[in-house]
């Protein structure tokens, strides 16, 4: 597995037009997600992604956000898309993969599996939901406070509670999307704007950071 090399995660997920990625970049976000669930309103197919992810900057990682795919296709969205993480929801057939490559696994915080791969880079802790994310709610960030491993926090953040989730769980990183939303797909850059300086602002507040 690479070595991580940014101290904390700010994470803008649900990236589908060249617009909205250069304002998250804009606003310091250090991590653009590309979703490539079908069933999700923020959909992307790798065509797309992929013109997206090469305009953006080395400094910022390109996350592939997948639903329960196998290794056939996380293989070949990374050949086709200059993706910098994997990040995997609902079933993970290949673990293998975290040996060569950066993934984060989606877990619902609620329920943690019994047995968590030290190999896996992050585990990026959601609301319980049907839909693999976006959902727009919160869970109790006190389970994530107890989590024992590198963990990114999602679910229901926005500028108005992240600051909270990032005293009370201490993660490495932030996801948001559908609440900087004007519309599913569609980015509002004062929202990301916001969402991000509130993250910045209480990442760098002193022993903030489980590692």
């Amino acid at each position: 597995m690479p070595e991580v090399d940014i101290p904390f995660v700010i994470k803008i997920c649900g990236i589908t037009n060249e617009e909205d990625a250069r304002a998250a970049v804009h606003a310091g976000a250090n991590a653009l997600g590309f979703n490539f669930y079908p069933k999700s309103p923020r959909y992307i197919d790798l065509a797309r992604a992929r013109a997206i992810a090469e305009c953006v900057p080395a400094r910022v990682l390109s996350v592939g956000v997948f639903v329960n795919a196998n290794e056939e296709e996380l293989i070949e969205a990374s050949s086709e898309v200059p993706l910098d993480v994997l990040q995997v929801h609902g079933e993970f057939t290949a673990p293998h993969l975290a040996s060569s490559l950066r993934v984060w696994r989606a877990i619902q915080a609620s329920a943690p599996p019994a047995f968590l791969d030290p190999q896996i880079e992050a585990h990026l802790l959601d609301s319980p939901t049907a839909q693999y994310g976006g959902s727009g709610t919160t869970f109790d960030w006190m389970l994530a406070a107890a989590f024992p491993l590198r963990k990114i926090v999602a679910g229901g953040l926005d500028a108005g509670n992240v600051a909270e989730a990032i005293r009370l769980a201490r993660p490495w990183g932030v996801d948001a999307s559908s609440r900087l939303e004007s519309q599913p797909g569609k980015k509002d850059p004062a929202r990301v704007a916001q969402f991000v300086q509130a993250a910045v602002m209480a990442f760098r507040q002193p022993q903030r950071v489980s590692r």
